[in-house]
């Protein structure tokens, strides 16, 4: 679907081609337009793909009258399979709205969908769209059937009112109705560009090929979202938690000397869309996503880092993402348990458990903005399934 949406298939690395599977989080640009002519919005790529040699850029393939600019947008991809749960939860914290995909071909729901949706719901994304896929592999009767099980399934839940739309990835049968559902369920939210810049890292490269002379070698580079605040090209950057220490860690600094989305290279960052911010960074920090979970902003104005939290959980009544019906039960003295918070993955052992929460010790340590959500995963028949989330306690002082 993103391929029929922006030209890019988000599977890049090897294993996920060899598989057929998304393992790490995929990311892609697209630039929304819209014909007033026709009232019709489309992508720059899904014009392009159709434009002839010697037409012009940016106009409508039915009428040839000019399309308008409506929006940048960017997809985080992520993966469906249950195992993979932490990296899919990882890139929830990035999202605006949510494209929830559906194989008309299957029955529903599937465990990593019902998995899926309570992510949503924990993360508090209520802009959803409902993607029935596949719908050229079925006939009418059973994707009417099908049709009947999404609504079921979504009752009572965040996406109970969000539309369904059918669609063929492979034959781009109706792929503008998501570009128009775009538009019309996820808004671009406000934001404030006074307020101090916060930066959240999903990935980072060594974009040097090997071989590459000293000489020539250029600064690692970290992808993500702004959460707020804007930065310019030039300034200085701090990064946490950063670097393991004798004494703890140590936050990195460094200086921008890059900012781009997709292909096109920016003056300035601001919240909307994923962000490539090019540093002066030894590549050997940033190589195979080793910064991930990481918070950027601006020198000395980053939270503290913790290694340990107190969480008011909330416990989800079954275990997601079980073919069985699990019951979940309560948190115990010295669990381990899997925590995911913004993009960054964390170990938890419980210390202590309190009248209405409970003390974790966190390894590694994170860095974390105020109001974020963690996710709670335990092992259950030898993998760790998502069982609640908490809220971090603040004590007045």
């Amino acid at each position: 679907m993103v391929k029929a949406l922006t030209g890019d298939w988000t599977d890049r690395h090897s294993e996920e081609k060899e598989r057929g599977i998304s393992i790490k989080l995929g990311y892609s640009n697209t630039t929304i337009l819209y014909c007033p002519e026709c009232e019709r919005y489309t992508t720059l790529h899904m014009v392009d793909s159709i434009r002839k040699k010697d037409d012009l850029r940016f106009r409508c393939p039915i009428c040839k009258g000019q399309l308008e600019f409506i929006r940048n947008i960017s997809f985080v991809d992520a993966p469906g399979h249950e195992i993979l749960m932490a990296t899919m939860l990882s890139g929830a914290s990035l999202m605006d709205g949510a494209c929830l995909l559906i194989a008309a071909d299957d029955k529903c729901p599937q465990p990593q969908t019902r998995e899926h949706l309570a992510a949503l719901n924990i993360a508090g994304i209520k802009n959803i769209i409902i993607i029935q896929n596949k719908i050229d592999a079925v006939n009418r009767e059973e994707a009417l059937e099908n049709y009947k099980e999404i609504k079921d399934f979504v009752k009572g839940t965040v996406a109970e009112n969000a539309p369904i739309i059918p669609v063929s990835a492979v034959f781009g049968v109706n792929i503008e109705l998501i570009v128009e559902a775009f538009e019309k369920y996820i808004v671009t939210p406000d934001s404030d560009e006074n307020e101090n810049f916060q930066f959240l890292i999903a990935r980072s490269f060594d974009v040097n090929k090997p071989g590459t002379k000293i000489e020539n070698l250029i600064g690692g580079v970290i992808g993500g979202s702004v959460l707020e605040g804007k930065i310019s090209v030039g300034e200085q950057i701090e990064i946490r938690p950063g670097l393991k220490g004798k004494e703890g860690y140590v936050p990195i600094k460094s200086t921008i000397v890059s900012l781009s989305q997709g292909s096109n290279f920016l003056d300035e960052a601001k919240p909307g869309g994923l962000i490539g911010i090019g540093t002066k960074l030894d590549p050997a920090l940033t190589k195979g996503d080793a910064l991930i979970g990481h918070l950027t902003g601006r020198l000395d104005t980053l939270p503290k880092i913790s290694k340990e939290i107190e969480l008011n959980v909330n416990l989800l009544e079954r275990v997601i993402g079980s073919e069985e019906m699990i019951k979940v039960h309560s948190l115990k003295h010295g669990e381990k348990l899997l925590m995911v918070v913004g993009t960054g993955k964390t170990g938890g052992v419980v210390t202590k458990i309190l009248k209405d929460s409970y003390q974790i010790e966190l390894n590694p340590p994170v860095c974390i903005p105020e109001g974020f959500i963690f996710t709670i995963s335990r092992i259950i028949n030898r993998r760790f399934r998502l069982i609640g989330y908490g809220q971090r306690v603040n004590h007045k002082e």
